[in-house]
């Protein structure tokens, strides 16, 4: 889960039983909006838009990956984890 504890689904703006084109929209969607190249030219913005790009890549990389995806809505993937970070579900 990201450092803030949000639900990687409202992270990308879906629901639990999304598809698995509705994450990768979605995903594509926020990638684009939010990557810290498109906000170089405002530095204020650019150390949220890197930390919203990251939550964004972290909630794709597990959604998109059907075991993993499984794994998290089962709530357990906190003990997967390499780290200690708290993970929060929805």
């Amino acid at each position: 889960m990201s450092d803030t504890g949000a639900c990687y689904y409202s992270v990308l703006g879906l629901h639990k039983q999304a598809s698995a084109s509705e994450i990768r929209d979605a995903y594509r969607k926020l990638a684009l909006k939010w990557h810290p190249d498109r906000w170089m030219k405002d530095p204020t913005a650019a150390g949220e838009a890197n930390r919203r790009f990251q939550q964004i890549q972290e909630a794709y990389s597990v959604l998109s990956d059907a075991a993993k995806r499984t794994v998290y809505d089962a709530g357990l993937l906190s003990l997967l984890a390499d780290d200690d970070d708290e993970v929060s579900f929805c």
